[in-house]
């Protein structure tokens, strides 16, 4: 049997998460290396590191899809997602026979699911990629702000709203599908904008080619806004940023037992 190197990053934060990361170390362990990370670490009670150093084959995740975008931020090893969180979009199974799951992980017997990202850049310096989405939202609960999105150089539109998402496909069935946006097959290269309670009657989302250059400002002079990378990394913009979203070279990496993204739509009730 081949050898195949682990990673282990669970929610520390959900005690049934922290209990089937100890099963799952205690059964790949015997024949695989593992590596587990830190904060995982601390609460297994065996030696840690940080996700970005993890030299690893396969990380497997357990907890919910903030634990896979989490992970994915950090390194590019394709994940295997174990929910123990809610609705888990992102993750592969439940932590039912998970013997069986880690068995197949380690003969070879999934899938690869290659999933497009956003690459941020803001003045000049990259940000985290995104898998699922960027929001811009104002930094002041109930007041709104006005933006200006430009397509590959042209004003798409300037309006007045608590803010906006850029998603890709794979987060069209998150945040964004929340604010009304349409749900985008992952095989179609695109951009969703979907607009947060903007001040216009029959605004709707717009999908744009993923070979776009989007740039987004705020317009509004001596106010804020944040900008929130898959829901993990924050950062607050003014009038005088300059944000522009293309699309990143890197990828997001899920392995899966099941290709049929719309059988998994069914099973999460989307």
């Amino acid at each position: 049997m081949e050898k195949v190197r682990f990673g282990i990053v669970a929610n520390p934060e959900i005690k049934r998460s922290i209990i089937v990361a100890k099963r799952v170390y205690d059964y790949l362990k015997k024949d695989h290396e593992v590596l587990v990370d830190d904060k995982t670490a601390r609460r297994l009670k065996v030696q840690g590191l940080k996700i970005e150093e993890m030299a690893v084959d396969i990380i497997i995740t357990i907890g919910g899809d903030g634990t896979v975008l989490r992970t994915l931020q950090k390194n590019r090893a394709p994940v295997f997602g174990i929910n123990t969180g809610k609705l888990g979009f992102l993750t592969e199974v439940l932590p039912v026979d998970i013997e069986a799951s880690l068995d197949r992980l380690v003969s070879g017997k999934y899938y690869l699911d290659k999933r497009k990202k956003l690459k941020v850049i803001v003045n000049g310096k990259r940000y985290p990629d995104c898998t699922n989405e960027l929001v811009i939202h104002t930094a002041e609960i109930a007041k709104l702000r006005t933006y200006a999105i430009y397509i590959d150089g042209e004003l798409l539109e300037d309006l007045r709203a608590d803010g906006f998402i850029v998603s890709t496909p794979t987060g069209s069935t998150s945040y964004a599908l929340s604010t009304g946006g349409p749900i985008v097959d992952p095989r179609i290269g695109a951009f969703v904008i979907t607009y947060i309670a903007p001040f216009r009657l029959g605004s709707s989302s717009h999908v744009v080619p993923s070979s776009s250059t989007l740039e987004l400002h705020l317009l509004d002079p001596r106010k804020k806004s944040v900008m929130v990378f898959d829901g993990q990394v924050q950062k607050k913009i003014s009038r005088k940023d300059v944000i522009r979203v293309t699309e990143s070279e890197n990828e997001a990496v899920f392995i899966r037992f099941n290709m049929n993204f719309y059988e998994k739509m069914r099973e999460k009730r989307i």
